[in-house]
């Protein structure tokens, strides 16, 4: 049986969006329901995909396109470019997923120096007859033959200059006449052919342009902003053209039946009288409020509120319609699920659900995870002009504006007094923390997605912008450089940490607010969600601000961001270079009080909750002085008089930092490593935690701490830590008089753990796979240099379709992480499986932790609304599935 490529309005509705894309199932669907739609018919995307594949129609095309366009003909009782009485048609794109002014139309089609003659004695206007032809040999030859657009607008802002008038719509037709003239002349020396007059070849012309402006490199562009497949194709629609610029009893424009920026319930719209539809779009003229049409056309109004209403009943969501009024008659041109702002999608969904429209399952499926950024973050004003000066990796969302300033300790002062600034560094390190803390926002020229400026901006929700690797910083002058230009401490420049832009000078930021519609939302996802959703969080604010936003526990508590600050890191030092192991006992007696006060805050904003704490776990070299700084320092003080025994201690001091200096330290002495071979240093962590848990336990609380070990590869490594790990909490416990119910687990970070799984789930209660880290190791990554190096030429050349710090590589991570999850609960059926990686906060990343049956997932503070809702979908997703 032959294929079917073309189908009539009446054959299709709204099913087959599929075959007949977004627009042609629309339009199928409210001609079965008996609106004013002018008739037509759609070539499917099939035959897309066909021609995208070959650069030629599939066999049987071109017949199928003449049988339907002969009904058409007999509908309107005019033939396509007849010379008494044409009739003329639009040809528009239409894809399965709305893509917005991304791919081509043509409209008016069917003209020439005859049939426009027929036009102007049919419509008794020779005005409107020669304007409708100007604008199709305009948009034909911008479109279809590659003449560029703006010759033929000189052309006409030419005429207007000659005649003294300041608008399109003073025009004579001999005016037009005029242009046509001129513009076929343009047509002919920039396209080297004459303007096609045969309205069959127009008509093929255009459908061939349609087809391949699915490829054009806007398209393409916007498909990769929104995920959109590649391999949809558009279909095509050829419909009987209407005319909005018929006279001022005409016009053309477009509405929504809710407004698209706050949701509210209002008809909401644009329209312009005596026009035609790209005027709307290109802006050529200032459009009327919907609302004036109530006092200029009643009756009209009447009928497309009326529409409008019954629209968004049919397809139980907010419609984007266009609509052309030709001589008093309305048409209906398009109806689409209109496009939304996150405030909006929130509160249209609940009050979809107030009105009975939709259910609880359809709000939540409605608002899309990625939308909740957009809330929870400041933002750049989209009305804002501003001057783009550099890019970089949009690491930790949101936008900030301050004063530049290049050191932490300049941050910390000034951020302190209330001075808004951005921390503008190399890249950062531990010892910055105080510096980022007190900043509007980071900015580094090196780094990547999960570099130490990400993570921890993500953490405090604060905006950062990594990798910016145009810019050139020079710390001695405090100044930046980028392409020439110089940007000086002090100077305010902006950045936005959703985009990865840098912008010199202040935008206007439109700051983030939570209302009852999040809220509901929110609520409504954690009664559909089976994945559980924790935070990564170190400190108390962190941990309050995340159970706010609905996470049920902490899934990573990392003990080396409390080791940072002016009066511990002194102390963590002189555990690292100690002696003998009573200076190194000594100062972890010191150290201990800090971190269990910092334990006893989490542990009691989240009393109830689990809170899993991973035992010490970066290199050493992390927490000690640069090595190029001491060998400066050292320079220094030998070419200045001075203290000897300064120098000395300085010169000790070096030699032990080059002592532990490595040259991988990713791999080297960290994790499980540290505890096994530095000794005391688990038992003071395990002290520290349990103490703290005891301390709330005996005042009624109830604490639930999961100590976590990390970097792992061998059942062993895990065997002697929770040995140590359970002696010691049973010290405590008993000193204290009070028991504690308390789990002992792994990160599983390396190959080898998660290929050893069923080895080491015998000894752990819980699995929590760090994919940052395992990423990584699995793909032989240096997170950092990949994503500043060569990470843009994979995803270009389609080596890796995503960057796989941000979204998790299921074909390779993730088969680890499977395997690893079913060796480990086939050798302990009670294991606790949970991911705190930073794909716990991406929505493609939790679809895949649902699937593979995962606990939780853990993400930043301000990723936990995004992972709920997107939590929710992953189920909703299943229950879609059940029902094909």
């Amino acid at each position: 049986m032959a294929v079917k490529y073309v189908y009539d309005f009446e054959e299709g509705n709204a099913a087959m969006k599929d075959l007949l894309g977004g627009k042609g199932s629309n339009l199928a669907e409210m001609t079965r329901l008996g609106l004013p739609v002018p008739p037509g018919f759609t070539i499917t995307t099939e035959a897309c995909r066909y021609y995208s594949r070959e650069n030629r129609y599939p066999e049987g095309l071109e017949e199928e396109i003449r049988e339907h366009l002969r009904r058409l003909e007999e509908k309107m009782g005019k033939k396509l470019g007849d010379e008494k009485d044409p009739l003329l048609v639009s040809v528009r794109s239409g894809a399965k997923i709305s893509m917005p002014g991304m791919m081509d139309t043509v409209l008016n089609l069917g003209l020439n120096d005859k049939s426009v003659r027929g036009l102007a004695e049919q419509t008794g206007d020779e005005r409107f007859a020669y304007d409708a032809y100007r604008r199709f040999i305009q948009m034909f030859a911008d479109i279809v033959m590659g003449v560029n657009r703006s010759l033929f607008e000189a052309e006409i802002e030419r005429k207007k200059e000659e005649k003294g008038v300041s608008q399109d719509v003073d025009l004579t037709a001999e005016d037009w006449k005029e242009l046509v003239e001129r513009f076929k002349a343009i047509v002919r020396e920039h396209a080297g052919r004459d303007f096609p007059s045969d309205p069959m070849e127009q008509l093929d012309l255009a459908i061939r342009a349609v087809f391949r402006s699915w490829d054009n490199p806007r398209a393409k562009t916007y498909r990769k902003q929104y995920d959109i497949p590649e391999d949809l194709g558009t279909a095509v629609n050829v419909q009987a053209m209407v005319f909005g610029n018929k006279g001022n009893d005409s016009a053309t424009g477009v509405c929504f039946t809710r407004d698209p920026s706050t949701g509210e319930k209002r008809h909401f719209g644009e329209y312009l009288t005596n026009a035609q539809g790209e005027d709307v779009v290109a802006g050529i003229r200032t459009p009327k409020r919907l609302e004036d049409l109530e006092k200029e056309m009643p009756e009209i109004y009447r009928q497309l509120t009326g529409l409008m209403e019954t629209l968004e009943r049919h397809y139980r969501d907010m419609q984007d319609i266009e609509f052309t009024i030709e001589q008093g008659k309305l048409y209906l041109l398009q109806t689409r699920t209109g496009k939304r702002t996150a405030a909006a999608a929130l509160k249209i969904a609940v009050d979809m659900v107030e009105e009975g429209l939709i259910s609880k399952e359809e709000a939540v499926a409605r608002v899309q995870p990625e939308q909740l950024d957009q809330l929870l973050h400041p933002r750049l004003d989209p009305n804002a002009e501003y001057d783009v000066i550099a890019r970089g990796l949009p690491a930790s969302p949101g936008a900030a504006v301050g004063e530049v300033v290049f050191d932490a300790d300049t941050a910390e002062v000034r951020g302190s007094r209330g001075e808004k600034v951005i921390l503008v560094r190399w890249e950062t390190t531990p010892d910055d923390i105080h510096g980022i803390i007190k900043a509007q926002g980071v900015l580094t020229s090196h780094g990547g997605m999960t570099s130490h400026a990400a993570v921890v901006a993500r953490g405090m929700g604060k905006p950062c912008v990594c990798g910016a690797e145009a810019i050139k910083i020079n710390q001695a002058e405090r100044i930046f450089e980028v392409d020439g230009l110089v940007v000086r401490e002090g100077d305010v420049i902006t950045i936005d940490g959703t985009s990865g832009k840098v912008i010199l000078g202040e935008v206007k930021l439109i700051e983030p607010k939570v209302d009852e519609n999040l809220e509901k939302i929110l609520a409504w996802a954690h009664e559909i969600r089976r994945l559980d959703v924790r935070t990564n969080a170190d400190t108390p604010e962190d941990a309050r601000r995340a159970r706010d936003f609905g996470a049920h526990g902490i899934g990573l508590c990392r003990i080396e961001h409390m080791l940072i600050g002016e009066e511990r890191l002194p102390i963590v030092r002189r555990m690292i270079l100690a002696e003998t192991p009573e200076e190194r006992q000594g100062a972890m007696d010191e150290l201990e009080p800090y971190l269990r006060g910092d334990f006893r805050e989490i542990l009691e904003a989240m009393d109830g909750y689990p809170v899993t704490i991973r035992l010490l776990d970066p290199p050493l070299h992390e927490f000690l002085p640069r090595e190029s700084d001491l060998r400066v320092e050292l320079v220094e003080l030998r070419h200045v008089p001075g203290d000897r025994d300064e120098l000395e201690a300085k010169e000790r001091l070096y030699a032990r930092v080059r002592a532990e200096t490595e040259a991988n330290p990713m791999l080297g002495l960290r994790g499980c490593r540290l505890g096994i071979t530095m000794e005391g240093v688990t038992e003071m962590q395990v002290r520290a935690i349990m103490g703290a848990a005891c301390e709330l336990k005996k005042m009624g609380k109830d604490p639930k701490p999961e100590i976590m070990v990390p970097l792992v590869a061998f059942r062993r490594e895990l065997e002697i830590e929770k040995e140590k790990i359970l002696r010691v909490a049973a010290e405590v416990q008993e000193e204290m008089g009070v028991q504690v119910e308390f789990s002992v687990g792994t990160m599983i970070e390396l190959p080898r753990a998660a290929l050893t799984a069923d080895e080491v789930a015998q000894v752990a209660d819980f699995f929590s796979f760090g994919t940052n880290d395992l990423t990584q190791t699995t793909l032989g990554f240096s997170r950092d240099d990949a994503e500043a190096k060569f990470l843009p030429a994979y995803l270009e050349k389609g080596i890796l379709e995503e960057n796989p710090f941000q979204v998790l590589d299921v074909d390779g991570v993730g088969k680890l992480v499977r395997m690893a999850c079913e060796l480990g609960r086939k050798a302990n059926p009670k294991l606790k499986l949970g991911i705190c990686g930073e794909h716990g906060g991406d929505p493609k990343s939790i679809r895949f932790c649902h699937e593979v049956g995962l606990d939780y997932v853990s993400c930043s503070p301000f990723r936990v609304p995004v992972a709920i809702l997107a939590a929710a979908h992953a189920a909703l997703g299943d229950v879609q599935d059940a029902t094909k």
